[in-house]
């Protein structure tokens, strides 16, 4: 199947748009690989200090004909999707022996749940904790001992923050290896009602906490198709996980199958041998642009609308929002997964999952296939399920049709024609919104103005009963240079309260949402922010606003609105607590969230 011209015509435009940056990034790659393996040009000292401790891998290491892999570890077992990563050096290092080879812990990066820190403080400190896991893992890869790198992390930031990594050690290959999703526990539609029922004062503390930990009550990511797993989606659709290792459950023989058999390709796609993969040459404008194509399909998170931009700079690729929102407009929306629907992620998994979805994406010419992986070359393979027959490894052609058409779709049979992503800009400047998990008489709110300048003054307003009448209630100040761009996932509950009785709301931020977010149209990420004077900070209570994703536009109807000085705000509070002080150069430095919001990059 040809390839879709709309995609082909971003991808041209991507390519051109990014040729002096990713030209610089390619040289810089291969002045690395020419130097050849690293070990080479460590003295013997240097080696010393970094064999001492490796007990029987002394010997090989020593010899250097061997590939060393780096592991770079997100593991706490504090994130249940990341306390399975406990025991994975074990299996890697022991995958690395019998192929030959060693392997090493190389170093931890920091990981922090969201779903812990939501409307906290801490959630104030989550965005920049991506550029603090590249730095840290930047550091691991310092030591310039490795082959190749295996990456082991899984939710919001992690993931992200080890691609910029990744893609700025460039010259060494990389396989991302996941840890899997919880077994399904209390339906995420059920949990939404019960905090819906909290929120209103129907019931009592006892009942929310039972039914969140009957939600989350086990090892492995949240099972709802939020950030975390729209990340290992993206992993898949950009080739550097092996194929089909997204949703496998952990604890599982498969998952620790697919683990061994990452360490194996690892070593395999080293410079020591005659497949060299560097990662920089996978993480070409080609895997952006699928990444996006799944994002769209799938119905993923809108934090990845800032994420994919901060991960491709690292690899020389400049992407746009005009970029996700045309895409968007040519691929249809084939997952109906919670928010999207009722299902979780091992129901979409169960009903044919990422192989059938890729297998009917370039049948449909929606997606390039012509890409360099961590697994081969070309994405057909990522169409293959990995199963364990006689207890060996094996990759078999996946279902070719769904098994349960209310989860997920065919291409040409699709829940709705295009994706659930729209761009927005108007006189409040320019945002997106996530409209997949919208009912259609929604997407276009027109109401007055309710302006806040953080989430606890709207649920001091709710809980005053002061939400009336129909209302776009506005959260400024929410920026990254203003507080760091807090996820308001805790507005979800309120509004949707308010939605369902009957009222048309809308938010309006320069915020983020979780991607657990959806029933409510919020146009998000809006820029310029408050903070910098963005019209936002000119908004006043009564202020006509309209949401309108269909055309997509956000703007006030005011008249004189262009005429207005901008509000200023207070906020040396947000420096302080729970460690806000110590990213003080975050906020001063951090960009645009047009660009991604990063500092390092």
């Amino acid at each position: 199947m040809p390839l879709h011209p709309r995609i082909e015509a971003v991808t041209e435009r991507i390519r051109m748009r990014s040729a002096e940056r990713r030209t610089a990034y390619l040289a810089q790659v291969q002045a690395a690989a020419d130097a050849g393996p690293v070990r080479a040009h460590l003295s013997c000292g240097n080696q010393a200090h970094a064999y001492a401790a490796m007990g029987p891998d002394k010997d090989r290491l020593s010899e250097g004909r061997a590939p060393n892999l780096g592991i770079v570890t997100a593991y706490n077992d504090m994130l249940s999707a990341h306390q399975p990563f406990e025991g994975f050096p074990d299996v890697i290092r022991e995958a690395a022996r019998k192929a030959g080879g060693t392997a090493q812990v190389a170093g931890g990066v920091p990981a922090m749940c969201d779903g812990v820190t939501q409307g906290q403080p801490g959630m104030e400190l989550s965005l920049f904790s991506r550029d603090v896991i590249a730095l840290s893992a930047g550091v691991a890869m310092s030591h310039n001992c490795f082959d190749a790198a295996v990456w082991l992390g899984v939710c919001d930031k992690i993931v992200p923050g080890l691609v910029i990594a990744a893609a700025t050690f460039g010259h060494v290959p990389a396989v991302f290896v996941p840890a899997g999703p919880m077994t399904s526990g209390l339906p995420n539609d059920e949990k939404a009602k019960v905090r819906q029922q909290f929120a209103q004062g129907q019931i009592g503390r006892d009942k929310l906490m039972e039914a969140e930990m009957a939600s989350y009550h086990g090892p492995g990511t949240c099972t709802f198709y939020g950030t975390a797993n729209t990340n290992q989606m993206l992993m898949e659709f950009m080739g550097l996980h092996m194929p089909g290792a997204a949703f496998i459950n952990p604890g599982t023989p498969l998952r620790e199958a697919l683990t061994e058999a990452a360490t194996e390709r690892a070593m395999a796609i080293t410079a020591l041998g005659n497949d060299y993969r560097p990662v920089g040459h996978v993480l070409d404008e080609r895997a952006f642009v699928n990444g996006i194509v799944g994002l769209m399909a799938t119905g993923g998170s809108t934090n990845l609308v800032l994420h994919l931009p901060a991960m491709a700079r690292a690899a020389g690729i400049e992407l746009a929002l005009e970029d996700f929102a045309e895409i968007s407009d040519a691929v249809p929306l084939m997952a109906k997964v919670y928010p999207n629907g009722l299902a979780d992620v091992n129901h979409f998994h169960a009903a044919g999952g990422l192989g059938f979805m890729i297998g009917e994406l370039l049948g449909a010419g929606l997606l390039h296939e012509d890409v360099n992986t961590v697994a081969g070359d070309g994405l057909a393979r990522y169409a293959q399920e990995p199963k364990l027959r006689d207890g060996q490894l094996v990759w078999e052609e996946s279902t070719g049709e769904s098994l349960n058409d209310r989860i997920l779709r065919p291409a040409r049979d699709p829940f709705q024609p295009v994706g659930g992503l729209k761009q927005l800009s108007g006189n409040l400047g320019q945002g997106v919104i996530k409209v997949s998990a919208v009912d259609p008489a929604r997407h276009v709110i027109e109401a007055p103005a309710r302006v806040f300048h953080d989430q606890a003054a709207v649920k001091a307003a709710f809980q005053a009963g002061e939400f009336t009448e129909d209302v776009v209630v506005v959260v400024r100040f929410q920026g990254p240079s203003a507080n760091g761009m807090p996820e308001l996932h805790a507005l979800t509950p309120i509004l949707a309260v308010l939605q369902d009785r009957g009222l048309k709301v809308a938010l309006v931020t320069d915020g983020r949402m979780s991607g657990a977010s959806g029933k409510v149209p919020a146009a998000i990420h809006v820029a310029p922010e408050a903070a910098k004077g963005g019209p936002l900070a000119c908004l006043r209570d009564g202020d006509v606003v309209r949401v309108d994703a269909v055309a997509g536009r956000i703007e006030t109807l005011v008249e004189d609105f262009e005429m207005r000085a901008p509000v200023e705000a207070d906020l040396s509070a947000n420096g302080v607590g729970i460690g806000r002080e110590l990213f003080a150069a975050f906020r001063a430095n951090v960009g645009d969230s047009t660009q991604g919001a990063g500092v390092v990059v």
